[in-house]
């Protein structure tokens, strides 16, 4: 049996959602959306599906921090020729999501079905958005899409597996690690949504202090920083929901008006032995309004000062497979155990790894939280406490 699945943009009409992210960081974000009140909501690999409201999917791109983008459901049917594609594209409501003069963008993946050919099924869907809208630029889909100039175009999602095709619409535009902060980065840049991830895995009281002793470009710092204070972390830009000609301003001016900012009671401190990094820090906390929040300070790993009570150190030191080779890099993680273990017991220690070897140079017990990528590297988020 057929079965199609549209949406049509109420306030109490439920929506299928599906909010992506990154291998293994699938059930830090289930969390996240346990917080929002989402109830039911589905782990699965690449992310976390539930149904929500359009309050609750505008909701999902501001406030989560650890989502790459959140996409909709807009229609599911079974398909094996041209013909029947055609017939079912033409019915998908395109209105609510294009208005005359869009750029829009189709990225369609074809796995063991009889419409195999990537190309020609996205030229039927575009065939399909010019009947029904008109004067829509359609442009061609990268893999990722992320680009500086993705939120203007707008990108529907397109899987047929087994001749059932899936049809979605994006609704966040660029990635949601572009929070719009960071401008000015070092030479291993850590995504926001990573270091957001870091931060909610670590199990940080915020109301103690936080260390990020080789704080690059400092984005570990700020997206603590705007945890602890209860900063959504897309309040300072815009999504593709907002281009829709069934976005709900009021619905969208409703959430951004409730949210209520929180003192930081925890004192964060981060560091780096790179002044022009260190800088470059400064001016990321500044865009992001956090610049009082945050001591920043050019000093080596072995100068710095940990206050009490205890707290967290979170870092993301260099691992060879980016920065460095490994072989001199033991050097950096032996100083780095030996100050930690000197001047900091009690503190939590959590920290990407690349290298059991270089984990052990660091002589502090050490138990793997999650594994990831971090910039295509296979990572591990590894935690201990400070002895």
């Amino acid at each position: 049996m057929t079965r199609e699945v549209r949406i049509a943009h109420k306030s109490n009409v439920s929506l299928e959602i599906f909010a992506v992210a990154a291998p293994g960081l699938e059930t830090i974000l289930a969390r996240e959306l346990e917080g929002l009140g989402i109830i039911g909501a589905e782990v699965v690999e690449g992310g976390v599906s539930f149904r929500g409201n359009i309050a609750q999917l505008y909701e999902a791109n501001l406030a989560l921090r650890v989502a790459s983008r959140v996409i909709v459901r807009v229609a599911r049917f079974h398909a094996d020729s041209f013909h029947e594609l055609e017939r079912r594209a033409k019915k998908i409501p395109w209105n609510e999501y294009l208005a005359p003069g869009a750029r829009v963008r189709f990225r369609v993946t074809c796995r063991k079905s009889r419409l195999y050919h990537s190309d020609a099924v996205a030229q039927r869907f575009a065939d399909a958005v010019n009947a029904r809208i008109g004067n829509v630029s359609i442009e061609t889909a990268t893999d990722d899409d992320d680009s500086a100039d993705a939120a203007p175009t707008q990108l529907f999602i397109v899987r047929i597996t087994h001749d059932d095709c899936v049809v979605s619409v994006d609704s966040s535009g660029e990635l949601l690690h572009r929070r719009g902060y960071r401008l000015a980065t070092g030479k291993a840049p850590l995504r926001e949504t990573l270091a957001a991830a870091m931060v909610l895995a670590s199990g940080w009281d915020s109301t103690r202090p936080l260390i990020d002793p080789m704080c690059g470009s400092g984005t570990i710092a700020i997206e603590a920083a705007l945890l602890a204070r209860g900063i959504a972390p897309g309040i300072n830009r815009t999504f593709a929901f907002q281009n829709w000609p069934s976005y709900q301003k009021e619905v969208w001016q409703q959430l951004i008006s409730k949210g209520s900012v929180r003192g930081i009671i925890g004192v964060i401190l981060a560091s780096d032995r790179d002044d022009g990094v260190v800088k470059m820090a400064v001016e990321n906390a500044t865009r992001a309004g956090l610049r009082e929040a945050i001591q920043f300070e050019r000093k080596a790993v072995s100068a710095i000062n940990p206050p009490q009570p205890p707290g967290s150190v979170i870092t993301n030191p260099p691992y060879g497979a980016r920065v460095g080779e490994t072989g001199p890099l033991r050097n950096l993680y032996a100083q780095l155990g030996k100050t930690l273990r000197s001047k900091a017991p009690g503190y939590s220690l959590a920290f990407l790894s690349a290298d059991r070897k270089l984990d052990a140079a660091l002589k502090i017990p050490l138990e793997t939280e999650l594994r990831t990528t971090n910039g295509g590297i296979p990572v591990r988020l590894m935690r201990g406490v400070i002895q």
